[in-house]
């Protein structure tokens, strides 16, 4: 009976140390796992129920362009918060913030007295007024810098600039797609308090500073990009169009110097909508239709849409021909208006008249059908989808902006005769004109894939280099020599063809027009556009002229080739062209240059009679009867066609 006790008695004991030991093991194990596995959180935790920290905005880098000119930058705002624990009044300083920073006080109280470390009231607030607010000493309002995205330009390249959010973080364009670069780190105010949030009298703020943002430099250039804003500007509004866009890249190495898009907005106001009659009713719509509005103005439909190039496409259609050695500039074609593929009646433009017996150069002036098809016809339809390929029409440009769309091809499999027939004039698939334009540039270069790109080089304040964007030259899709024939051919379309109203004497130009029917057939819509280069031996520039659906007339070398005109006769100069006039051009009136003769103190009649005499032309300005000033002034030498203003009094 003793030893059954005693046998009981020993197992309670062994039971009790067990428990005992399993219990130091755990609370090891918790104390471990605290220390190693949460020492790190729950350090952090006590760092914030122990200081109040208060992020410090870096201010975000400069956006350049080539010459170095500001497009995007940033100036010195200010963020008004408050730090519950140290508010003594309240009211008081509801009232105060509310007043100067003109909102509404209830709004303003009920911040100021939600129980949370730091609470913002306002961000963005003018430096000017920051300062006041920070003179009046209030007790528990922080005043702490920020900065503020500001374009000089306001609407200049805004699909491609993009703009930034109330975080200082881009949003769509260069902004989003460089903001690594540009958004610096940000910095922080440390205060020490007690375990009631409350600040220890004898600690001060301690500042961590902010990194602020590097600078991009673009190949954009300002003046290029004013006078691309300008001509597509006047010609969507002329045209009563849907939209327009023209775009100038070098075409050597696929540097973007201008890409201007009609309609834009207003980079400083970006979620203001630029549609009258929607903005009108902009608080009918709900939360979901105003961002889509707002997607559709923010939108570049130059890398985010497709279309139908139509007729440009033709340049690819002969590249190919050329390439395979199926065609030369003196094969002979014959147009009947028509041509019958399996069995289907396809026409050409001028149908029901027709282009007749022509050779190869001229089915290109003509921008002849039936030619292209026929040249289609003997590349095959394997090879035609394979240089496709080859010029990157089913694959992304790789520009440097976001959202990027790709081109929507028949499969290979898919393409009969009839299919084939219809993509030899640029039908029946969509690119994006960013791909016709990439596309084109290696048509011209020599036959080399170029990457469009707008990122040349990060710098920092002091101007120093610290990344240069390197974009290498892609495969070579084209021969040299077939690219070189190539361009001779399409400089005849511009000075003999279709694309006459974009000729400009002392310049040799070479491009393709088009008019793109819109789907649905039938619909009465249409895309015109012209694709051009100069000089053509060596071009420096190629560009793209896009006017979607515009009202009357609709042809692309009637309505994009003026454009174009006008483009290229500021852009050339700009980028140093001379231009050498053949013996035919310096008998033209519009290279005759003289000398502006004095107009200013005459009367109107006698400076109708001095501008007869003298060979020029005159507006005047006005409905005075003497002339009191003139422009350009007396003395200057200008092009004999060049209209000389006569302002009276």
């Amino acid at each position: 009976m003793q030893n059954d006790v005693s046998l009981a008695l020993k197992r309670r004991m062994l039971i009790i140390m067990l428990c005992f030991t399993l219990g130091l093991l755990g609370m090891g194990v918790r104390l471990a796992y605290v220390q190693v596995i949460e020492g790190k959180k729950l350090q952090e935790l006590a760092d914030e129920q122990q200081t109040r920290n208060r992020a410090i905005t870096p201010t975000r880098g400069n956006i350049y362009d080539r010459n170095l000119n500001v497009l995007a930058k940033s100036a010195s705002v200010a963020t008004i918060g408050v730090v519950h624990a140290q508010i003594t009044e309240p009211e008081r300083v509801a009232k105060v913030l509310s007043e100067h920073l003109n909102m509404d006080y209830d709004e303003v109280y009920k911040k100021v007295t939600k129980r949370v470390a730091f609470m913002r009231i306002a961000t963005k607030v003018e430096k000017s007024l920051a300062d006041e607010i920070r003179s009046l000493n209030l007790s528990g309002v922080k005043v702490d810098e920020d900065s503020k995205r500001y374009y000089p330009y306001h609407t200049l390249a805004s699909q491609t600039l993009g703009f930034v959010g109330k975080d200082n973080q881009g949003i769509i364009g260069l902004e989003v797609k460089y903001d690594s670069y540009l958004k610096g780190i940000p910095g922080k105010i440390l205060m020490e308090t007690n375990g009631k949030g409350e600040r220890r009298e004898e600690e001060v703020e301690v500042r961590i500073n902010p990194e602020n943002g590097n600078h991009l430099v673009t190949t954009l250039d300002l003046t290029l990009q004013e006078y691309a804003e300008q001509a597509i500007e006047k010609a969507v509004e002329m045209k009563g169009a849907k939209r327009g866009a023209i775009i100038m890249l070098n075409p050597q190495n696929g540097e973007i110097y201008a890409l201007a898009t009609k309609p834009d907005f207003d980079l400083n106001a970006p979620f203001t909508i630029n549609n009258e009659g929607i903005a009108n009713n902009w608080d009918l719509y709900s939360s979901k239709e105003k961002q889509e509005f707002l997607n559709q103005m923010w939108r570049n439909f130059t890398i985010n849409d497709t279309y139908e190039p139509g007729s440009t496409f033709k340049i690819f259609t002969s590249a190919m021909g050329l390439e395979e050695n199926v065609v030369s500039e003196n094969s002979q074609f014959n147009c009947s208006g028509s041509k019958v593929v399996a069995g289907r009646t396809i026409k050409c433009w001028r149908s029901p008249r027709s282009h007749g017996a022509e050779n190869f150069v001229q089915g290109v002036q003509n921008s002849c059908n039936p030619v292209f098809m026929e040249v289609a016809e003997r590349v095959g339809a394997s090879k035609f989808y394979d240089y496709m390929i080859k010029f990157g029409f089913k694959s992304k440009t790789n520009i440097d902006l976001p959202g990027e769309a790709v081109g929507i091809l028949h499969n290979k499999s898919n393409i009969g005769p009839v299919e084939l027939a219809t993509m030899s004039f640029g039908q029946s698939f969509q690119i994006t004109p960013m791909q016709l334009l990439s596309a084109g540039a290696a048509a011209v270069n020599g036959g080399y894939k170029v990457t469009p790109h707008f990122g040349k080089e990060i710098v920092n304040d002091r101007g120093e280099v610290l990344t240069t964007f390197e974009y290498a030259k892609g495969e070579q899709i084209i021969s040299s020599e077939t690219s070189e024939r190539l361009k001779k051919i399409l400089e005849s379309v511009v000075s003999e063809g279709g694309g006459k109203k974009a000729y400009i004497p002392g310049y040799r130009i070479g491009g393709k027009t088009a008019t793109s029917q819109k789907l649905p057939r039938g619909s009465g819509k249409y895309t015109a556009s012209f694709l051009a280069f100069a000089p053509a031996e060596n071009p420096v520039v190629m560009t793209l002229v896009i006017i979607d659906e515009p009202q009357g007339t609709y042809y692309g070398g009637t309505i994009a080739g003026p454009v174009m005109k006008e483009v290229l006769s500021n852009a050339l100069p700009y980028l140093g062209v001379e231009p050498t006039y053949s013996e035919t051009e310096q008998k033209l009136d519009e290279v005759q240059k003289v000398m502006v003769p004095s107009f200013v103190g005459i009367k109107v009649t006698e400076a109708k009679s001095l501008a007869e005499k003298q060979g020029v032309a005159i507006r005047i300005e006005g409905e005075g009867s003497q002339i009191v000033n003139q422009f350009p002034l007396e003395g200057e030498v200008i092009n004999k066609t060049t209209k000389i203003i006569l302002y009276t009094d």
